[in-house]
């Protein structure tokens, strides 16, 4: 347990033993304060966050890395999981399509899709992923 769990337990603890002493009249303005509390400690928790995040893009930067190659710009982990979220996404209406019209042999053509996608998307096959290298493999020989 970390020290703002613990604080927070404490609060909770302390917002609990209020309710029981003023009664369940004041439990609405109790839970507000306590969620209210919750809300700045998360507030200051994702501050902290994007600081640091900030901080160590900036310092990556200053030695001289590419913003695309630490999982956060084209190519990266993000981009995979974004691309692979969105299909699917979109396989739901798509294999519903398919069925309507080609029962199973049409789902399975549709999922047939949907995966090679994905994992031409993984390999890095697509020609705007090709561009990308040569760009940055061109740039590294400079």
């Amino acid at each position: 347990m970390t020290a703002r769990d613990h604080e927070l337990k404490k609060d909770l603890a302390a917002t609990l033993e209020t309710r029981k002493e003023l009664g369940p009249e004041y439990e609405e303005e109790l839970v507000e304060s306590f969620l209210e509390k919750v809300d700045r400690k998360l507030d200051a928790e994702i501050d902290r966050r994007v600081r640091r995040q900030s901080a160590e893009m900036q310092m990556a930067l200053a030695r001289g890395a590419r913003p695309h190659l630490d999982g956060h710009g084209p190519g990266g982990f993000g981009e995979r999981f974004g691309f692979a979220a969105v299909s699917l996404v979109l396989a739901i209406p798509l294999s519903a399509i398919a069925v309507v019209n080609a029962e199973l042999p049409g789902l399975l053509v549709s999922w047939a899709g949907i995966v090679g996608v994905n994992a031409l998307n993984v390999a890095g096959l697509f020609p705007w992923q090709q561009r990308c290298r040569k760009r940055d493999g061109a740039s590294d020989r400079e």
